[in-house]
């Protein structure tokens, strides 16, 4: 079985970060391990706090995993500040896992932040240059590259910026802008559009780190680059069209919808 770890902050409601995650492995088939950055304590309305774990604590966990276990795929989500960002940096460039994944993660669904103002530089120099696939959405590029996206072409723009920071790929997700869900991958060379119909619910919360993480899946699996993105679109796409109205707030997606749909064998008495 293959194996895929996420390094994110974890998501006591369960729709968003390590636990959305761990989710998307496991509907993909993949073994899935996780190493907690920050615990946060959210809900589908407000993020109410933000504890972060010891940079110390943090290369424990990742040492603990790549000791033992390894790694087909990493997944990398919320990094709150840079503290957080050197360590994680650290054993990446010590370990050199492959298809590392990094989604940029800044705001939860509601706004709230989750990255510690002027942590952007951080993010450039440390966390941008490891990623195999960086995943910004559109307020996360247009932070990065210092470029307003308001269409298509601004999104090619800004992912033409970010790759000269020294990730392999940048995949722009166009969630945010109206009209299709269009997300444009750029692989220094060339384009790819990915285009959904938008699907109108407000229960959202978490796509960013499921989207990401079946990318992760999928490259672990032995997916090119291209599949790979085409078949996480698909997954988030259905994810979200059968989203869960859990929640007083922006509800999560639902992650096993195919399996549910099937449904389980079940002994009967």
């Amino acid at each position: 079985m293959k194996k895929v770890l996420s390094i994110a902050g974890s998501d006591c409601s369960g729709g968003a970060g390590i636990q959305a995650d761990i989710k998307t492995f496991s509907a993909h088939g993949v073994f899935g391990m996780s190493v907690i950055v920050s615990v946060v304590a959210e809900n589908t309305v407000r993020v109410i706090g933000i504890q972060d774990v010891t940079p110390d604590m943090i290369e424990k966990q990742i040492d603990a995993v790549f000791e033992d276990i390894g790694t087909d795929a990493v997944k990398v989500g919320m990094l709150s500040g840079p503290d957080c960002m050197r360590a994680v940096a650290r054993k990446l460039c010590e370990y050199r896992p492959s298809n590392v994944v990094i989604d940029p993660v800044m705001y939860a669904k509601n706004g709230s932040p989750l990255m510690a103002p002027g942590s952007i530089s951080a993010l450039i120099s440390e966390i941008i240059p490891l990623a195999d696939v960086l995943t910004p959405n559109i307020e996360e590029a247009s932070e990065i590259s210092g470029i307003k996206i308001a269409g298509a072409g601004d999104m090619r723009k800004a992912a033409e910026v970010i790759h000269d920071m020294g990730c392999r790929h940048v995949l722009v997700k166009g969630g945010h802008l109206s009209g299709s869900a269009l997300d444009i991958l750029f692989d220094g060379k060339r384009f790819f559009e990915y285009d959904a119909e938008r699907i109108d619910t407000k229960n959202t919360h978490g796509t960013g780190c499921t989207y990401s993480s079946a990318i992760a899946s999928n490259l672990a699996l032995g997916f090119q680059i291209e599949d790979a993105v085409k078949k996480a679109k698909d997954y988030v796409t259905t994810a979200i069209a059968h989203s869960l109205p859990i929640g007083r707030g922006n509800g999560p997606t639902h992650h096993f919808y195919n399996l549910y749909k099937k449904g389980i064998e079940r002994d009967v008495d």
